[in-house]
């Protein structure tokens, strides 16, 4: 099974105004809340693709009870460690422009780190588990070596999509796939990309590190895989842009429904650029219908790489 980890989830509330008086008395038109992070937003996209998956992570008090009402209410699985202080809520005000505001999240203890290892040393080399997001600060850096580590000793499979070090770390480890964007690829290597081209000596670059399978998104420029063997590069569907938040994680879950019903690398590559697609054109995550909708406008260009790394 696939289980995804989300150590920081959040409920995420937007709220929608004309615009923001500074000092005074504001009244929003509409507001929406729904559970957010990282893995959830994978899990979340995985059931609509009629994949079953397990959330993973931390929550606590009426925010974290929220959360993990919504999941069941949506037949998601869940197995979420309860902690002390409240889930954060993070803000997204809506106007002209958009504002932000994050919340730090409660405080993890040493005795919920260690629960939260138990569950992931309880999986096996049937599973999957998906790393997805950043650490809370009162975790130590170490966090997701600890884990992958773990599934490491298990056999379990495992996917990362994070930035920077976190993401450098687990390469030794041999993640079954990673997913930087382009900013965070061109962060690592202190570089940017003008072409999806350009990419792939870099992708290559954390295959040699260890990565199995490396997607790096471009946005409006397409993507590219990256494996051992080849690289793909991927067209952009067509379609207006409403919103680009969980598209990224849309991409890793299209990517694992497909591999998991096809066992094609290829054929999972362009369900991940579908639903990434799918989801950008959408206000919320992707339907399993809009995604496909897109698949026959993401053509594959393949190109062999076979002997060079």
């Amino acid at each position: 099974m696939i289980h995804t980890l989300t150590l920081n989830p959040s409920v995420d509330y937007i709220l929608e105004l004309d615009e923001i008086i500074v000092g005074g008395l504001n009244r929003m038109q509409h507001d929406t809340k729904f559970p957010g992070g990282k893995g959830i937003n994978v899990s979340r996209v995985l059931n609509r693709m009629d994949v079953e998956s397990k959330a993973l992570g931390f929550a606590g008090g009426f925010t974290g009870d929220y959360i993990l009402d919504c999941l069941n209410k949506e037949n998601i699985q869940t197995d979420f460690v309860q902690v002390a202080d409240d889930t954060r809520i993070n803000v997204k005000i809506k106007t002209k422009m958009e504002t932000e505001i994050n919340a730090k999240g409660p405080a993890i203890s040493g005795r919920n780190f260690e629960d939260l290892k138990n569950k992931i040393r309880s999986l096996s080399e049937e599973d999957l588990l998906v790393l997805a997001g950043s650490i809370p600060s009162t975790l130590p850096e170490s966090t997701y070596e600890e884990l992958v580590r773990i599934c490491l000793e298990n056999g379990t499979a495992f996917v990362v999509d994070a930035e920077g070090e976190l993401l450098k770390k687990v390469l030794p480890y041999k993640p079954f796939l990673i997913k930087p964007n382009h900013h965070e690829l061109g962060e690592i290597f202190e570089t940017e990309f003008t072409s999806a081209k350009e990419v792939i000596p870099y992708g290559r670059k954390l295959v040699e590190m260890g990565a199995q399978n490396v997607i790096v998104s471009l946005a409006g420029k397409g993507a590219v895989l990256i494996s051992d063997e080849a690289a793909y590069i991927s067209s952009v569907p067509n379609g207006e842009v409403k919103s680009s938040v969980g598209a990224g994680d849309s991409m890793v879950a299209g990517f694992l429904a497909a591999y998991e019903k096809y066992k094609n690398i290829e054929k999972a590559f362009q369900y991940s650029v579908a639903s990434g697609s799918a989801t950008a054109f959408s206000l919320g995550l992707c339907s399993k219908e809009k995604a496909e909708e897109l698949l026959s406008q993401v053509s594959i260009e393949k190109i062999s790489l076979k002997g060079e790394i």
